[in-house]
């Protein structure tokens, strides 16, 4: 597919977006048979036309909110659904939405077109029925750098993790469980593994690296990579992809550790005001050509096999976007760790936030 030349950039269109909420106006008539459903994604994480599309062939207005990382998406539902249709967490989250009754069944059969979805995703580990969730988009967590201020490929954790060669140039995501999980991958661990000296080592560590980290940033690591402010960033594959495209001197690697293979998922959830609609819109984001729309834009990895058909080799052969099966041999999915980890999650953030 050939990618578009926008007026705005794409991070910057898409934050215009996300700052007001959406709620596009329909002729009359056609408003008077739609309805809204209120959709909360992650930010930069929609095609810049899909949402004015959704609303033109369905008639359904869409109110567009965004959340900074599975953290927040989790608190915003621990005391009851605040109101939305349709949410986007992370599959280890999914799992815990579904531990705590907070997503509502799936009815396939209002979904046809899932039928278009890569037969590799219809069963992982965290729904193998897919009977709450089905794929939006994967891909991995990295370090997305700048190339002009590194002596070499920075493709270690240990250069966030336990080196002053990147001292107040280093941000690291503000995910309590990502960041633990990578410090994990560094010291030759399973990210998995949340055993009790797991845990201290990894916050000794971050603790005594503290000093030398500008930020534990809210899903914004590349906005200070782009800025200039930091020098290397922990983040999502596709995000630093997006600055990458408006930045020659960025790029992104996967440390020879291993990183994290993730998936976010479309749900809904438990007390949805418009779950026939939120029907929809899944049915609608799953199209092929939506679908490879919405992928061309954000630079992620698509599930959608009939959308990554329709895709050119700038996509589908970039190993940003598609790790290769080294890199894939090399990193893990992230299981739910359990009712009884979270609070040690929480204590071990808790001492790492507060240490000088």
């Amino acid at each position: 597919m050939k990618r578009r030349n926008l007026s705005l950039s794409r991070r910057s269109a898409l934050k215009g977006i996300g700052a007001v909420g959406l709620s596009f106006s329909l002729p009359t008539g056609a408003r008077a048979q739609g309805s809204t459903v209120n959709f909360l994604n992650w930010d930069t994480y929609i095609g810049e036309t899909t949402i004015e599309d959704f609303t033109a062939a369905t008639g359904i207005q869409v109110q567009y909110d965004l959340f900074a990382d599975n953290e927040e998406l989790f608190a915003k539902f621990r005391g009851g659904n605040p109101g939305y249709d349709l949410i986007v967490p992370t599959n280890d989250f999914v799992e815990r939405f579904i531990l705590a009754d907070l997503l509502q069944p799936l009815d396939h059969a209002r979904i046809p077109n899932i039928a278009n979805i890569d037969p590799a995703f219809l069963s992982p580990a965290h729904d193998p029925e897919r009977r709450f969730c089905l794929p939006y988009m994967w891909g991995t967590i990295g370090i997305g750098y700048r190339k002009s201020e590194v002596d070499a490929t920075p493709d270690s954790w240990g250069l966030l993790y336990d080196s002053d060669q990147y001292a107040n140039k280093i941000a690291l995501l503000g995910e309590p469980t990502t960041v633990l999980q990578m410090a994990f991958k560094y010291m030759g661990k399973s990210l998995n593994d949340w055993s009790d000296e797991n845990i201290a080592a990894a916050t000794d560590m971050i603790i005594a690296q503290k000093s030398r980290i500008t930020a534990f940033a809210p899903d914004n690591g590349q906005d200070l990579l782009m800025a200039g402010e930091v020098v290397l960033a922990q983040e999502w594959n596709g995000d630093i992809l997006q600055a990458m495209s408006e930045d020659d001197d960025l790029d992104y690697v996967v440390p020879r550790e291993g990183g994290l293979l993730w998936e976010d998922a479309l749900c809904i959830p438990a007390g949805a005001p418009n779950p026939e609609g939120a029907h929809e819109l899944i049915n609608f984001l799953l199209d092929a050509e939506v679908g490879a729309a919405i992928a061309d834009f954000i630079y992620y990895a698509t599930p959608n096999a009939a959308a990554k058909a329709l895709m050119g080799p700038e996509y589908t052969d970039n190993p940003a976007i598609f790790p290769s099966a080294e890199v894939i041999a090399k990193s893990e999915v992230s299981i739910f760790p359990g009712q009884d980890v979270l609070p040690k999650i929480d204590a071990a953030w808790t001492r790492i936030r507060a240490a000088g």
